[in-house]
C-alpha cells in the first residue's frame, strides 16, 4: 500500500527551514536508533556536529527529493565504530521530527547473519584459519610452532604484532589471517546486505508498513517489528556499511571520519564488547575503516573528528598526511 504522505511536503518544510534554522531546546532523552539494547551518550561535540550536518542535509534534501516518485529519502550515517553514528543520527532525526519531517532511524547492526556471539566467533575463526593455511602455503608451519602459537591463541595475543619480534613466522599467520578476515569482514557473508536493501526499496516504493528485524545478543532476542512510515520521509541508516557498495538505494551519505584509536575509545565508553582493548579487535577496526576510505568517493557530506566539512580531494590529503605521520612515528 503506497504512502499518504503529502508531496512536496518535505520540500515545503526544507525551505523554511534553510531560511533561518534555530537549534531545539534538548529534552532529557530523545529517540534513538532500533538496535535492542544500544545506549547512547550525547555530549556538545555530537549536537556541534549534527547541527552541521542538519544545514548540509537541508540544502542537498530538496533536488534528492525532485527526483522522487513518493518525497521519501534515505540518508546513511556511516564511520567507524563507536564514532558516534547513533548520537549523531538519533539528533539529526529529531531535528527533522521537531521540524515537522516525519524522521526513522534504522541501525543496519541489526542485519548481520548471525547474532553477535556467533559472529564474533566466525570473525576470529576466519582470522586463525586463513593464517594457519598461509602458514603452511609458505611451508613455515610445524608441531612446535602450532603448540607456541596455540599458547598465544589461549591468551588472545594472536594478532599482537609485538609478538612477531620473538617468533618472526608469526608475520605470515598474522598476514593471513587479515587477507581472510577482510574477505569476510563487512561482505555478504557476514551481513545480510540484500534485506537491508529491500526494505530500503519498500521505504522509497511507499510501503506504509514495514516489518524490520531486531538483533540482540543471544539466541532469544532476535524477532521481528511492523513499523509505521505513514508519516516518515527521511529514513536515516546508521550503520558503518552505511555506504557500501553492497546494497542501493541510498540518496546521501555522510561519512563521519576517525581513526582506530579514537573509534576503539570511543567503543570502550559505551561498552560495545568485553575484549575491546585486545589486538584481534584492533584488526577489526583498521580493516572497517579501510572499507570506508575506499567506499569515500561516494559521500556526499564527509565531516572531520574536528568537525569540519571536507570535499572528497581534502579527505583524501588529510588521510595521507595521517598515514605519514603515522609512519613517521
Amino acid at each position: 500500500m503506497e504512502c499518504t504522505y503529502k508531496k512536496n511536503a518535505i520540500k515545503s518544510q526544507l525551505e523554511k527551514l534553510q531560511s533561518g534554522w534555530q537549534p531545539p531546546a534538548l529534552p532529557e532523552h530523545i529517540p534513538q536508533g532500533d538496535m535492542p539494547g544500544d545506549r547512547i551518550s550525547i555530549g556538545a561535540e555530537h549536537i556541534r556536529k549534527a547541527q552541521i550536518i542538519f544545514r548540509e542535509l537541508c540544502g542537498k534534501l530538496p533536488q534528492v527529493l525532485e527526483m522522487c516518485r513518493v518525497e521519501k529519502a534515505v540518508i546513511a550515517i556511516c564511520g567507524g565504530s563507536g564514532v558516534g553514528k547513533s548520537e549523531i543520527a538519533s539528533l539529526l532525526a529529531f531535528y527533522f521530527n521537531t521540524a515537522g519531517i516525519g524522521s526513522y532511524i534504522l541501525s543496519g547492526d541489526n542485519y548481520p547473519r548471525r547474532i553477535p556471539m556467533y559472529n564474533d566467533a566466525e570473525r576470529l575463526h576466519m582470522f586463525r584459519e586463513s593464517g594457519l593455511r598461509a602458514m603452511i602455503q609458505e611451508e613455515c608451519y610445524t608441531e612446535e610452532r602450532f603448540s607456541i602459537l596455540q599458547k598465544l591463541q589461549g591468551e588472545e595475543k594472536d594478532a599482537d604484532k609485538a609478538y612477531i619480534e620473538n617468533y618472526p613466522w608469526l608475520s605470515v599467520y598474522q598476514k593471513g589471517g587479515r587477507e581472510g578476515l577482510e574477505c569476510y569482514l563487512g561482505t555478504p557473508e557476514e551481513i545480510n546486505f540484500s534485506e537491508v536493501e529491500h526494505i530500503v526499496w519498500q521505504f522509497k516504493q511507499g510501503v506504509e508498513k514495514i516489518w524490520l528485524k531486531r538483533m540482540g545478543r543471544n539466541d532469544t532476542q532476535l524477532w521481528f517489528q511492523q513499523v509505521d512510515f505513514s508519516e516518515i520521509g527521511l529514513l536515516f541508516i546508521e550503520w558503518t556499511h552505511g555506504n557500501s557498495d553492497f546494497y542501493q538505494g541510498v540518496d546521501i551519505p555522510v561519512l563521519l571520519n576517525s581513526t582506530p584509536e579514537e573509534t576503539l575509545t570511543h567503543r570502550k565508553q559505551r561498552s560495545r564488547d568485553g575484549k575491546t582493548d585486545s589486538a584481534f579487535t584492533s584488526l577489526v577496526l583498521e580493516i572497517e575503516l579501510e572499507e570506508l576510505k575506499q567506499q569515500a568517493k561516494k559521500a556526499k557530506i564527509i565531516l572531520s573528528k574536528e568537525g569540519e566539512l571536507w570535499s572528497y580531494e581534502q579527505y583524501k590529503e588529510n588521510m595521507r598526511e595521517k598515514e605519514e605521520m603515522s609512519y613517521g612515528d
